[in-house]
């Protein structure tokens, strides 16, 4: 589903042509499961992922022998040349945390533990259309609380409606409701949370007749005095084009109520009437859903009782599922805190919540490093009988692990092999723990965690297994704490302060955060944040995060940063454009839409291709190229051969792209290489390779200019004789490919 996408985004510093603005398109150290990703720009073959390395030369690489200088000095080449070998060097490492991130998320021996979090949350987009059947589904099993009707009735009367209320209160599915049971007609499209209030009046967002909107945990905006009068500009442009909106947020309003849009104080529905509905829609027995009922513990989340009567509809035992949810299920844990701890035992937990999963030796050996950091939080002892009782403790930490009641031992397979992972008892104990510990200890304990993980990150030399295991510590942290994450570990390792494994870590907390469903549009705010920085480091470490999870989740967000990157030009304009070749790559993982990055970046090519020269259309042509030649880390197949054949509605927007860089002479000799091998590939991925080449070619020739055409043949033959020596010339793809090219009439 798609975002009511604007094929502008980021071009704040082009031209807008005339129209329509904003119209909807339809649509490694450690070894761990792995997924596909880009080794962005150049022949990059395949790679043996995990590991963050530069993967060999493909044997079908597109990289040309001599370096195309033809518009350029010696000097100015050298350092170009420099800029993409860094930038490229670097989007490998980050592709190598893509795949490691995304096959973790399948793999059943990585405990996440972020609440009810749907792990393929981090696959699909949180923003865009959703079609009919979505809606539908949500309304059949939506229970309304009290306050629905109040919102149902300015919903009518002014066509928007603020529902406001901390995470859990059911905000996300009674917007859904609410736009399902007022808009008129049967689209519904979900925005952004990053949507400004301007940008909901100045056109970034046309709005439709009938159609139903949502946007989902907006966030924060300064008070100001005009708030007012900016909400009612908001209600009059969606009552204008006979359209509703409904807003969730955390934030309530400061100083005295709006007058021109309602907010609404959201109330829980009534969770006993929630099981029900969803157990009956289930088809369970009366008695199962009775019990069920009887059995659901005080403290239960929305989302905890939807993710219960799932698997009781699935046949679990409700007695069994009931354990794991709501304050009974956090029992163990506070009562294992409610009792006096050493400061030992106080290290074991929080050793645990930021590196689960690791094997004894390595266990303790942070745990060692942590209590000392530690310390200073901890009374001396008294005398020397209870010194020596500490250092007893401390030889004997192992048998203390094994009488720890929240700590157990896994065996995970490794190959032929089996090694001892720690873990906690349950997976749900984890985010309980960190609760209980910020709640329990003091700034100077909090600090000596901090001073410790920093030290693990600079010094220790993690592998991508431990970083993810801390990652999803201070992800679920962050709800208790946000400050305390933002502050002391996002904020100063993006920007470089625990070195590269430091701000590899903070993407990875982004990811995690993404998972929880409540939480993605934090993390989307905080890399908006960095990218709007004046620190390198904080911008290098957003293009990260938004060649990952967080832009697929969010694509249209990271697209309009990374193109806005892009037309800054120098190092880091490479570094985006790099960052956007990755995105397709987890994009055409993760079964996306692709066009989120192909529809602008054909926009901007578009608007630049008559200009004579400058440094934004050389940013946009070498952004073009590096997306086009973008090639799969795992199989070094150019990941454009993929998004031909199995997304065919892209095909003329690509053919746009390729017919742009084939038309710059600075960039042909590239970009031929790269078409040569992108037809190579499409025997790879399709059995019907034949109608692919020759729609694509069919685009091409649309896009190229009349005189352009002709000249496509025998600049083919010099890419093929420089990748493929002593080859014939010809082959059947090729011939199929350039036959569409000059067939095309204009």
């Amino acid at each position: 589903m798609d975002e009511q996408e604007n094929e502008q985004v980021g071009q704040s510093d082009t031209p807008s042509p005339e129209g329509n603005p904003e119209t909807p398109e339809p649509n490694p150290k450690e070894s761990g499961p792995t997924t596909p990703a880009a080794a962005a720009d150049g022949g990059n073959g395949p790679q043996k992922p995990p590991v963050p390395q530069e993967s060999k030369e493909s044997k079908e690489s597109d990289e040309p022998s001599v370096p195309d200088n033809e518009d350029t000095g010696d000097a100015v080449a050298r350092k170009k040349a420099g800029e993409e070998a860094r930038a490229g060097a670097s989007q490998v490492h980050h592709n190598s945390v893509n795949q490691y991130f995304l096959g973790a998320l399948d793999a059943p021996e990585i405990h996440f533990g972020i609440g009810v979090a749907d792990s393929a949350n981090a696959r699909r987009r949180a923003v865009g259309r959703l079609d009919a059947g979505e809606a539908d589904a949500v309304r059949a099993s939506y229970v309304e609380p009290d306050c629905f009707e109040e919102a149902v009735t300015a919903l009518q009367r002014d066509g928007v409606v603020v529902l406001v209320g901390p995470p859990g209160t059911g905000k996300r599915a009674a917007a859904v409701a609410l736009v399902a049971t007022v808009a008129e007609g049967s689209e519904y499209v979900v925005l952004s949370p990053g949507r400004s209030l301007e940008e909901l009046t100045n056109g970034r967002v046309e709005f439709e007749k009938g159609v139903g909107y949502v946007l989902l945990d907006r966030m924060h905006e300064s008070a100001s005095a005009t708030v007012d009068f900016d909400w009612r500009r908001v209600r009059d442009a969606v009552r204008e084009h006979e359209a509703h909106l409904v807003v969730t947020t955390v934030h309530e309003m400061e100083g005295r109520a709006l007058e021109s849009v309602r907010h609404v104080p959201w109330q829980v529905p009534d969770l006993a009437a929630v099981l029900r509905v969803r157990l009956t829609r289930a088809k369970c027995e009366p008695e199962t859903v009775e019990r069920s009922v009887e059995l659901m513990p005080a403290g239960c989340r929305i989302a905890e009782v939807v993710a219960a009567a799932d698997r009781i509809g699935r046949g679990a035992e409700p007695d069994v599922v009931w354990t794991e949810y709501g304050s009974s299920a956090a029992a163990p844990v506070r009562d294992w805190f409610a009792q006096e701890r050493s400061p030992q035992e106080w290290a074991e937990v929080t050793t645990l919540a930021f590196v689960t999963g690791a094997g004894y030796r390595d266990f303790e050996t942070c745990q060692q490093r942590l209590e000392h950091w530690v310390a200073p939080a901890f009374p001396a002892p008294a005398d020397d009988e209870a010194a020596a009782a500490a250092a007893r403790r401390a030889a004997d930490r192992r048998l203390s692990l094994n009488r720890n009641g929240l700590v157990a031992v896994e065996e995970r397979k490794n190959g032929a092999l089996t090694r001892t992972a720690l873990v906690f008892s349950h997976p749900q104990y984890r985010s309980w723990v960190l609760q209980e510990l910020w709640t329990n200890r003091s700034t100077a304990y909090w600090d000596g965690v901090r001073d410790w993980l920093a030290e693990l990150m600079r010094g220790g030399r993690p592998g991508l297994e431990t970083q993810l295991s801390v990652a999803q510590g201070l992800a679920l942290l962050t709800p208790s704490a946000f400050d305390e994450v933002a502050e002391n570990y996002l904020h100063p390792w993006a920007s470089g302060a625990a070195g590269p494994t430091g701000q590899t870590t903070a993407t990875l907390v982004l990811h995690c955060m993404c998972l929880d469903e409540s939480l993605a549009a934090v993390a989307l705010g905080v890399a908006r944040d960095w990218a709007r920085s004046y620190d390198p480091e904080l911008r290098s470490t957003a293009t990260a995060a938004f060649s990952g999870a967080l832009g697929v989740r969010f694509p249209t967000d990271a697209v309009y940063t990374l193109l806005r990157l892009v037309g800054r030009g120098g190092g880091r304009s490479t570094e985006a454009a790099f960052a956007l070749a990755g995105l397709v790559a987890v994009l055409v993982e993760c079964r996306q839409d692709t066009g989120a990055v192909f529809r602008p970046l054909a926009y901007r090519l578009r608007a630049q291709r008559d200009l004579l020269a400058g440094h934004l259309k050389d940013a946009v042509l070498d952004a073009t190229l590096t997306v086009l030649r973008a090639r799969d880390a795992r199989t070094g197949r150019p990941v454009c051969a993929d998004v031909l054949v199995r997304s065919p509605e892209q095909t003329e927007k690509i053919g746009e792209l390729w017919a742009g860089v084939l038309g710059n002479l600075p960039r042909r000799t590239r970009a031929l290489a790269g078409l040569h091998a992108t037809l190579r590939a499409l025997s790879t991925v399709s059995e019907e390779p034949e109608p692919v080449a020759a729609r694509f070619g069919a685009a091409v020739g649309a896009a190229l200019r009349p005189a352009e055409r002709p000249g496509l043949r025998a600049g083919l033959e010099p890419a093929v004789s420089r990748t493929e020596p002593g080859t014939p010339v010809r082959f059947p793809l090729i011939d199929i490919f350039l036959d569409a090219v000059l067939s095309t009439e204009d």
